[in-house]
């Protein structure tokens, strides 16, 4: 049967795998953020105690 052949099944794998990979990650690192993130503020907040009105 010689689909069971696996030479050129393997080498038509491999070449693919070797041109997705050479081709696609460049194009997926070129993408950038549009927005930066800000950097925050280093104090916390202030917080305070609630008022419970039932207790």
């Amino acid at each position: 049967m010689p689909q069971l052949n696996p030479a050129p099944w393997f080498a038509i794998l491999t070449f693919s795998w070797l041109i997705f990979l050479t081709v696609i990650p460049p194009k997926v690192l070129a993408h950038k953020f549009p927005n930066e993130p800000t950097p925050q503020s280093t104090e916390k907040p202030k917080t305070e105690s609630w008022n419970w009105p039932w207790q």
